[in-house]
């Protein structure tokens, strides 16, 4: 391992596709890569905790998902692709990167395109971790009053409107968590609206995927697989985290105290040990 700096931000092309892609760390180290969930761009994965990770001895991969950052939008309310074809992106961003297998890091949404992947080409994935996701199933608790934002949808045009509306989801999403950074937060949406190809894309097209095709068996996941969950989740409360453990065989559950449905930078030191030593083999 020689360097762990950001290779810098390329735009790999996956047919008629452009994926935003940067790395971290060492190529020949084994390969992690990120997948985030709705509306959400690659940022979110916070380049210092990337650049964390790479020093544990891994090559680490974030990128834009379709309508988010400066990978390709579609008209707003349209999305021209499905859940399985997110799947199929993660497939092609590693074979981009000349990378066999790769330990899959999937946050919220992502989570049932980590499981996809993980049960249609197990031979791809050599480790699962699912953060601040759910397995969807009926009887687990709704999302709570606390999670929901009241206010009007922002106007597109107004780039400064948008940064307020998705701070204030940021910190309805962290759940009174005590380590929500508000100021930090706002500097990182501000950088992801101002490099968002289309800023009404990215605020809608996620929420109107179609979902047909991609359900799939969690107790086919053969995958070693760690779940990560908040107890101060609002989105997915904790049961969710249980039950996705309960369903993928010989997971294992990590809860991180004081979290909400994100990673706060203070519980990376929680957070990243556990993701080194699930990536070598090994058990949280």
């Amino acid at each position: 391992m020689t360097d762990h700096l950001s290779h810098g931000e390329q735009l790999v092309p996956i047919g008629d596709v452009e994926l935003c892609v940067e790395t971290f760390g060492d190529p020949r180290d084994p390969a992690v890569l990120l997948i985030d969930g709705a509306a959400a761009s690659m940022l979110w994965w916070g380049s210092a905790m990337c650049e964390q990770i790479a020093r544990g001895d891994r090559f680490v991969i974030r990128y834009d998902n379709r309508d988010t950052g400066r990978s390709t939008s579609y008209p707003p309310g349209r999305p021209g692709y499905t859940y399985p074809d997110l799947a199929g992106d993660a497939l092609e961003i590693l074979d981009a990167l000349d990378v066999e297998r790769a330990h899959l890091v999937c946050r919220s949404m992502a989570g049932g395109v980590g499981v996809i992947v993980a049960v249609d080409h197990p031979d791809r994935v050599a480790s699962l971790t699912l953060v601040s996701t759910s397995t969807g199933e009926d009887g687990l608790p709704p999302s709570s009053d606390s999670a929901r934002v009241t206010l009007p949808d922002p106007d597109p045009a107004d780039p400064a409107a948008v940064v307020e509306v998705v701070v204030a989801w940021a910190k309805a999403y962290s759940g009174g968590s005590p380590y929500f950074d508000e100021a930090a937060t706002r500097v990182l949406v501000e950088r992801d609206v101002a490099r968002t190809r289309d800023i009404a894309s990215m605020l809608t097209n996620h929420y109107a995927i179609d979902f047909t095709g991609s359900a799939r068996d969690f107790a086919a996941v053969t995958a070693p697989t760690l779940v990560v969950h908040g107890d101060h989740d609002p989105v997915l409360p904790l049961p969710h985290g249980q039950a996705l453990r309960n369903a993928i065989p010989g997971a294992e559950l990590l809860v991180l105290a004081g979290a909400g449905h994100d990673l706060p930078e203070p519980l990376w030191d929680v957070f990243v040990p556990a993701l080194i030593r699930h990536t070598a083999g090994g058990r949280p």
